[in-house]
């Protein structure tokens, strides 16, 4: 899956600029040569065929040596020496352009621009989707179930390496700076998301996106982790709909465990 990075390369729309700059001036070239190699043919035309043939057939070669059909009509002496001249020129400009062109669209910074604009459409149509913050343990969790699910996933992470993992995962991605997530959520769509779920390890981080979700679209749902009943209560002032304390999970659970297994033994 594709991968938006909010801090886009900007050497990546730097060369596609460039290239197209140097396509465009390849193809003045060619269209220069051509007109070129039409006039000349026309000039050095000695039959006694109507002009509008001669224009015709001249227009024919000079199309054929531009685009390297070979598929010529007949020349007298004259416009043989003069379209030698105009091969050669093909040449030129041939390997002008393979020396300019080849190779400037395979750059790395090159593909995150593509990647970024073919997000951003997809960005256009995402609706009904859940937002996973982080893709740690517990994130990669989340998204799996909820993709399993049928669910629309779009992860939100900070670090390259977490990226890579949820694009391979089959998970829409944005990548962005942690210093700016802001802007990271901003991308989200929020807007016409269904829920958005905080998973960073980090409780002081996982408060400031839960404001800041909140922020964006305050009837947005908001699950996030709680490491104890104080934090729980700073989640659900800073707009969370669903704080999670993994130790109440856990002694629920043992504690349901070893009551069937009581009742189970008498």
């Amino acid at each position: 899956m594709w991968i938006f990075r909010v801090d886009e390369p900007r050497l990546g729309v730097i060369r596609i600029r460039e290239w197209r700059r140097r396509a465009r001036h390849t193809i003045s070239l060619l269209v220069l040569l051509m007109g070129g190699t039409t006039i000349g043919l026309v000039v050095l035309d000695q039959s006694g065929s109507p002009f509008a043939d001669k224009m015709f057939a001249a227009v024919w070669n000079g199309v054929n040596l531009v685009t390297t059909l070979g598929a010529f009509s007949e020349f007298n002496p004259q416009q043989k020496s003069f379209m030698v001249l105009a091969m050669f020129a093909t040449l030129v400009i041939g390997g002008f352009a393979v020396s300019r062109l080849t190779g400037m669209l395979s750059g790395d910074d090159v593909m995150a621009y593509r990647e970024n604009r073919t997000m951003e459409r997809k960005f256009g149509e995402l609706a009904g989707h859940v937002v996973v913050v982080g893709f740690h343990a517990l994130g990669e969790r989340v998204a799996h179930q909820l993709h399993e699910a049928g669910g629309t996933v779009l992860v939100l992470v900070g670090d390259q390496d977490q990226a890579n993992r949820a694009a391979d995962s089959g998970h829409m991605v944005v990548l962005g700076s942690p210093d700016a997530f802001d802007d990271v959520l901003k991308r989200a769509r929020l807007d016409s998301a269904r829920a958005i779920v905080v998973t960073t390890p980090d409780g002081n981080n996982n408060l400031a996106i839960t404001l800041l979700a909140h922020t964006l679209n305050p009837s947005l749902a908001i699950a996030v982790p709680g490491d104890n009943p104080l934090r729980k209560g700073l989640l659900e002032s800073a707009g969370a709909s669903n704080v999670v304390i993994a130790d109440d999970i856990v002694a629920t659970a043992l504690v349901g465990k070893l009551t069937t297994a009581v009742k189970v033994a008498t």
